[in-house]
């Protein structure tokens, strides 16, 4: 059982169709920086995380269109 996503938890996430696994930390708005891999709660990523767990694939709604997500590590 994974821990769940919540602001302040570093999530490794897999983007489908990739390899690649990429690490982000969740933050407040104020606090967002995308260059530092920290993403706002309000993003729509974040927003399709959050309270999810480990493990889970999630799909994201953007404005760029709909992908998914898998939610590899909760830490």
């Amino acid at each position: 059982e994974g821990g769940v996503v919540n602001i302040g938890s570093t999530v490794s996430l897999q983007y489908e169709g990739d390899d690649d696994v990429e690490e982000y930390r969740i933050v407040g708005s104020q606090e967002a920086d995308p260059f530092n891999n920290k993403i706002s709660n309000e993003s729509p990523i974040a927003k399709a995380i959050l309270n999810r767990k480990q493990g889970e694939t999630v799909e994201v709604v953007s404005p760029e269109g709909t992908y998914k997500v898998k939610i590899v590590k909760v830490a």
